[in-house]
């Protein structure tokens, strides 16, 4: 009975695992909880301060978009092919690319617009 582990346990842990991690960076772009370089920015006046805020969340967004895009022709290359043992397409695992991606982007679009307005985005955890 122990021992009687069902076949789809570990590919649906695996395909959760991709979801909760992808979307907690995600998570983590919106929070500003991702490693930054504060420590640098501390060092630096003001107004260069917001200027290099602005460059890092629009480097940023350009990797959410890239990760979104390649995401899509990821998943479009791999849809065909099934997960054995869940009976689904293997692009299931390439949406939490897409997905987080997108929020990424929105997120520091969000950012940018804080900084463009004197405004500090709230955390969702606090």
């Amino acid at each position: 009975m122990l021992n009687d582990t069902p076949v789809w346990a570990e590919s649906t842990a695996l395909v959760l695992i991709l979801y909760v991690t992808l979307l907690g960076a995600a998570v983590g772009v919106r929070d500003a909880g991702h490693i930054g370089m504060e420590s640098l920015l501390v060092l630096v006046p003001e107004r260069v301060r917001n200027r290099l805020e602005i460059l890092i969340y629009a480097l940023v967004g350009a990797f959410g978009a890239i990760m979104a895009w390649n995401g899509v022709i990821l998943g479009e290359s791999v849809a065909p092919y099934k997960i054995p043992t869940l009976g689904i397409s293997e692009a299931f695992n390439q949406a939490p690319l897409v997905i987080s991606g997108a929020l990424i982007v929105l997120f520091s679009i969000e950012h940018v617009i804080a900084l463009f307005r004197g405004e500090e985005v709230v955390p969702a955890w606090h």
